[in-house]
């Protein structure tokens, strides 16, 4: 189920208080994704090859490597893997130069509660670090974080731990005093394998039980996250 406020269970002061906070990006503060399947699409046009948005869905929230293994799983050894990717990015680049990047809804209002309560924050993120930098400083959050933790910078990424872990040790911060913020399977399951708790806030994928089982809620956008951080901060 997805809430529109916080559910009452979480409205109280928890036993463990949150002193950091980790963010994904991509649909979760960025309206990312659909320019990302978008830019998937076209890719495949310009070398002759469909690709529908069911299969674009399937890439998202995963890391390069996982996305190079679906699409050669699927178009064989064959397709010109190297030069699609590079498409993509290119067609990318020009849906977000030309304005189509937006933030999504809640993001500024809750980046301001948290330098109200002084607590550090992070991104841990699967996209590479060229395009995290260029997006975020396009839409003005880059000075907003303490740390960015990119797909360059592990050597596992999502659903691995990996990229919460080192977030979390960025901002010097134990896991289990973490929150993180995420709308992918392949990030919940990443935060819940780092021993962070974690609230899903979901964009192009509903959240399968596994996943909602796997977070402390799951809500429509980052507005109910600055009750639950109001109740949990220290």
């Amino acid at each position: 189920m997805i809430h529109q406020k916080l559910p009452e269970h979480l409205t109280s002061t928890p036993a463990v208080p949150v002193k950091g906070v980790i963010f994904d990006m991509d649909g979760l503060l960025l309206d990312s994704e659909t320019l990302a399947m978008d830019a998937l699409v076209v890719a495949g046009r310009d070398l002759d090859y469909e690709m529908p948005e069911s299969f674009c869905r399937r890439m998202i929230g995963v890391p390069a490597d996982g996305c190079r293994r679906l699409v050669r799983e699927t178009y064989g050894n064959d397709f010109p893997m190297e030069r699609f990717f590079a498409l993509q990015e290119e067609h990318l680049r020009q849906f977000v130069d030309n304005g189509r990047l937006q933030l999504k809804k809640g993001v500024i209002p809750l980046l301001d509660l948290l330098d109200s309560k002084k607590l550090p924050r992070a991104i841990a993120t699967s996209s590479s670090r060229y395009r995290t930098d260029h997006h975020l400083k396009l839409v003005g959050l880059f000075e907003r974080f303490d740390a960015i933790v990119t797909r360059d910078d592990v050597t596992n990424g999502k659903p691995d731990a990996e990229p919460y872990l080192k977030a979390a040790e960025k901002i010097g911060q134990d896991p289990s005093f973490c929150l993180a913020l995420e709308d992918s399977h392949s990030g919940a399951r990443a935060a819940h394998a780092a021993g962070i708790r974690v609230i899903v806030v979901p964009d192009l994928l509903d959240p399968i039980k596994e996943i909602q089982e796997k977070a402390l809620t799951v809500v429509k956008d980052l507005t109910a996250v600055c009750d639950y951080i109001e109740h949990a901060a220290t």
